[in-house]
């Protein structure tokens, strides 16, 4: 049975409260790839945006600060967990590749077709991310809704939980 099928009231508190933590780390990895990619698409979207104005020739170095801070310190809050670094995660590196073929490090060199092609590929890789994370949310949840029944109904100690860390 995988990590996704598991009854949560079937593991022990030590099994729940790993797979809570393992699952939480993989949400903090799709997590920095998503904002990764969205980062690559609003750049990729904002030089269409300047060729569709006919604004060829002006570069989109102006709306850097815009995207890059929306996409890579924005984000809805969460309790603070710690942070790693995940640009060596298969998912990054996953993006990376796609964006070396499109040859995404000179978008005022691609071709409109090309431009376009790479805007649809980072598109669809972000579905995928969100689809994932939608899915470890949903596991998360059921696991965490399981911690509180078991301490609210008196089947966990919360002073184990507190020696614990």
């Amino acid at each position: 049975m995988s990590a996704t099928e598991l009854d949560p009231g079937s593991l022990s508190l030590t099994e729940l409260r790993a797979l809570r933590a393992q699952l939480q780390g993989e949400d903090d990895a799709v997590s920095y790839v998503r904002r990764m990619v969205q980062a690559r698409l609003d750049l990729a979207r904002a030089e269409l945006r300047h060729r569709a104005a006919g604004d060829d020739d002006t570069p989109i170095t102006g709306e850097l600060p815009a995207i890059l801070g929306s996409q890579l310190t924005g984000g809805p809050a969460r309790p603070p967990r710690p942070t790693e670094d995940y640009s060596d995660h298969p998912l990054a590196q996953d993006l990376e590749e796609l964006c070396r073929e499109a040859g995404s490090t000179d978008l005022p060199s691609m071709t409109f077709d090309e431009l376009s092609a790479y805007v649809r590929d980072l598109y669809e890789f972000e579905q995928l991310r969100s689809a994932e994370r939608k899915a470890l949310f949903g596991r998360i949840d059921a696991l965490s809704a399981e911690l509180v029944r078991r301490y609210r109904d008196g089947e966990a100690d919360v002073d184990g939980l507190l020696a614990d860390d």
